[in-house]
């Protein structure tokens, strides 16, 4: 499957979870397509400049009326609830866990003024970064999910 089959297949389904929202006369993209290059953006795994040069020079045909790259990373923050949609419903059995993401060695905490992520502890070790916690129901899927930094105590995530 080619990146182009991917993407068009990633933009259907979004699509047709995401009929019910109706486009803002005034927008340039349809509710679909900013949560198809939302979707993309995790994806893809890099950082915002370097996904827009991607999607701009190798895919902007898919996208002929892709905004400006800060309007457009806007756009997505200002529309992220719009993938609660794909959020799985929750069952009566599910699980919960925390996951430590460690961003720097704790010995080179504070040595940058731009850190990510404050130290705390995650599995009996100390990290510096975050933490992810995700509700899974009795089928594995993602029911609910939060992110905090790592000194944010485990039994305090998810509080929705």
């Amino acid at each position: 499957m080619t990146t182009v089959d991917f993407i068009t297949a990633l933009f259907s389904e979004v699509d047709d979870q995401l009929r019910a929202i109706p486009k803002h006369p005034e927008a340039r993209l349809w509710p679909s397509e900013v949560v198809t290059l939302g979707l993309l953006h995790a994806l893809k795994g890099v950082g915002n400049r370097a996904f827009y040069r991607w999607l701009t020079r190798d895919y902007r045909p898919l996208f002929p009326r892709l905004p400006e790259r800060t309007r457009l990373f806007r756009l997505l923050k200002t529309h992220q609830n719009w993938t609660q949609v794909f959020l799985a419903a929750p069952t009566v059995l599910g699980v919960i866990d925390t996951y430590g993401i460690e961003l720097l060695h704790p010995m080179r905490e504070g040595r940058s003024p731009q850190q990510i992520g404050r130290k705390g502890l995650s599995n009996h070790r100390w990290i510096v970064g975050g933490k992810l916690c995700l509700l899974l129901n009795q089928w594995g899927l993602v029911v609910a999910w939060e992110c905090a930094t790592a000194n944010v105590a485990d039994n305090s995530a998810l509080h929705q």
